[in-house]
């Protein structure tokens, strides 16, 4: 056995996570402990939702920014204006995924606080030291890991319930993704934190696969609390356990290369992430005959048909998309420094164009004239 020598920073959680039905409203104490001058960063939407008044009702000198169009740097750039003029000493981020990544890197910057209050069960961004960085255009530049998690995650589920439902599947699908990526990227680790986090991948994929239907059959109830914690904070307990090895994979990486086609834009992140599962499975089916991932992605096809996840590129509304984009999104996923390469076989652009376009096996020799068989692989599996 030899030392291991090598020092490893883990953020593992929040300092503080305060949940319930009126969370924000028991949570003002805890805000002014971290300052007294809040810079709150969120959309349109969110900075007008009828719960930030009992923010407003409180001794905080508060001021509002938006944080649009993206997590840009365009958009960190005037921000970063705004905290100089507000003179604030906490940042409190209030919105979906990139509100609160926008937030987190903001206040990661000016050396400050910050709270994170997601305003949906669409993400683990609430939870996690790292943000994505986008052009203004909503294209996937990079991630930044940052030196801490939020200092306090408000997950009030008054706020969260004003969602829609489709946020929810979105976030169902991001979640999943943590056990097929994580599996294939520390499943065979013999570290005890990263076996531990592979492990809770697994059981909140187990979660997801009993309670979703049911939570978003009765939402507000008490499964769609239980689905809503498993996106938000288990998913974002994983990552931080974890670490930088027990992240993300093909799913994530299929993502970041097709938010470079502007027509899937309007699909949310984690409706892109699920269909990079099927893909994920479909690189593993093609390229190593692995016929557990076969059967993984069928079981994924059934769920995602019960809930409403994407399954095939015409579910993300790319119904006109060429071979060229697809190969352009597919070079994009491919980059050395791309999560894809988490996998433990090679892959190429042409490679990935094809699982791209046969998560179902649907349409594809007569849409794409694309040649799916194992034949083109090299390999004789089925």
């Amino acid at each position: 056995m030899t030392e291991n020598t090598t020092t490893i920073s883990l953020q593992v959680a929040p300092a503080c996570v305060l949940r319930g039905r009126q969370a924000l409203t028991d949570a003002i104490e805890q805000i002014a402990r971290l300052g007294s001058r809040p810079l709150i960063v969120g959309g349109e939407h969110s900075l007008e939702l009828s719960q930030l008044q009992v923010l407003k009702r409180s001794e905080l000198e508060i001021e509002t920014a938006r944080y649009t169009p993206d997590c840009c740097e365009s958009s960190l750039d005037r921000l970063m204006s705004a905290v100089t003029t507000h003179q604030a000493d906490v940042i409190i981020g209030i919105g979906g995924g990139k509100c609160l990544d926008t937030a987190k890197l903001l206040a990661d910057r000016n050396r400050l606080p910050v709270v994170t209050i997601p305003t949906s069960g669409a993400t683990c961004a609430a939870w996690t030291a790292l943000s994505n960085i986008y052009s203004e255009s909503g294209a996937f530049l990079s991630d930044v890991s940052l030196a801490n998690c939020p200092d306090l995650l408000i997950l009030d589920y008054g706020i969260v319930a004003t969602a829609s439902p489709r946020t929810l599947v979105a976030g169902i699908g991001d979640a999943i993704a943590k056990w097929y990526e994580a599996s294939v990227s520390s499943g065979n680790s013999s570290q005890t934190l990263l076996i531990a986090a592979v492990q809770q991948a697994r059981v909140l994929r187990d979660i997801l696969f009993q309670k979703s239907a049911a939570a978003l059959a009765h939402f507000g109830g008490e499964d769609w609390q239980e689905v809503v914690d498993a996106t938000v904070l288990l998913a974002g307990a994983i990552g931080g356990l974890g670490g930088a090895q027990c992240r993300t994979v093909a799913a994530h990486a299929v993502h970041n290369g097709l938010t470079h086609l502007p027509g899937s834009h309007h699909a949310l992140h984690g409706e892109k992430v699920a269909y990079g599962i099927l893909v994920q499975l479909r690189l593993q089916e093609m390229l190593q005959g692995d016929r557990l991932a076969a059967t993984a992605r069928q079981q994924l096809l059934d769920f995602y048909t019960s809930i409403g996840l994407p399954k095939t590129l015409a579910d993300l509304g790319l119904n006109d998309i060429t071979i060229a984009q697809l190969h352009h999104a597919a070079l994009l996923a491919c980059q050395p420094h791309s999560d894809l390469h988490r996998l433990p076989f090679a892959v190429t652009p042409e490679q990935l164009v094809a699982a791209m376009v046969s998560t179902t096996i649907i349409e594809v020799e007569n849409r794409f004239g694309v040649d799916t068989s194992l034949a083109m692989f090299g390999t004789d599996n089925s």
